[in-house]
């Protein structure tokens, strides 16, 4: 489904652009043009070959054509009619679709390693209240800004819009592509914990050290020594047991400084929790209910 919408932005979101920008100079009306082209065509290519960074470009392309589509509809007002709702609503479907867990899970597995499956973690609510909308204006306005302010012959403005943009952008992209590479992860070995905004390194945890992994409601208590990773989000929890105490490197203030941990009791969020946990039993992790047993092994006739 995506990938028609996507393929059809051109067609329902395109002609509402070109008409909002039909009495710019020719210059910025072009490099504009480049830029929603080009934005298309990445997101595009991201759908269709799905990868962590093609999943970053795809979370901050969506939003940004949906704003943009908003603009173009409102600038062109009555006179675009049915072509300029048509535009809002074919992005605004893009965006909805981008943020479903399909593209972020196929991007997760689609760089997987051998025997292993990916399962993406909740992006923390907390947030979209904020930094994350912040980050993308950001990117935006760094790819945007200048090439069009030097297009329009502002060149002063334009160069002082790529000074400051460049460095902008690139932090900008790095903090959204933080969030494309937070995973759960089922290995042979056991179960694995990836998340670059809580811990500063991935950690195994073996299948013989794991007492149950499974759901844990909002509610869910913590142990005296027990560790949250949710940050704030309410669904999709699962709780991890461990019969002995892990060690953790806990990372704080944006992952310049870390806290060693030692927890048997872990508390993370993952978006598709039904298929983590079937997928966690079919490997021999218990569950609730279960006590920890061996991985299957085959048996040769004797």
């Amino acid at each position: 489904m995506l990938t028609l919408v996507w393929a059809t932005l051109p067609l329902t979101a395109g002609g509402v652009l070109a008409e909002a920008t039909a009495d710019w100079s020719t210059a910025p009306r072009i490099v504009l043009a480049v830029l929603a082209w080009g934005a298309w065509a990445g997101g595009l290519l991201a759908v269709l070959v799905p990868r962590p960074v093609g999943l970053t470009a795809l979370r901050a392309v969506a939003p940004a054509f949906l704003v943009g589509a908003v603009v173009a509809a409102w600038g062109v007002g009555s006179v675009g009619g049915v072509a300029a709702a048509g535009a809002v609503v074919a992005t605004a479907v893009a965006q909805v679709l981008v943020t479903r867990p399909g593209p972020a899970a196929a991007a997760a597995n689609a760089s997987a390693y051998g025997d292993e499956l990916r399962f993406p973690l909740r992006v923390p609510p907390g947030l979209f209240a904020g930094p994350v909308p912040l980050a993308r204006l950001a990117l935006a306005g760094a790819v945007t800004a200048g090439p069009l302010l030097l297009a329009d012959r502002r060149i002063v403005a334009g160069v002082v819009a790529l000074v400051v943009g460049i460095p902008l952008g690139i932090l900008a992209a790095r903090a959204l592509h933080s969030l494309s590479g937070r995973w759960a992860v089922l290995v042979p070995a056991g179960f694995v914990i990836v998340d670059p905004l809580t811990l500063a390194d991935p950690v195994l945890f073996p299948r013989a050290r794991i007492m149950a992994l499974r759901p844990a409601p909002a509610a869910t208590p913590l142990t005296p020594d027990g560790l949250d990773l949710r940050l704030g989000a309410s669904a999709g929890g699962l709780e991890l047991r461990l019969d002995l105490p892990a060690e953790l490197y806990r990372t704080r203030r944006g992952g310049r400084a870390t806290t060693t941990v030692r927890t048997t009791q872990i508390l993370i969020a993952a978006t598709t929790t039904g298929r983590l946990l079937a997928e966690a039993s079919a490997r021999a992790i218990p569950g609730t209910g279960q006590t920890a047993s061996p991985p299957p092994t085959s048996s040769s006739p004797s």
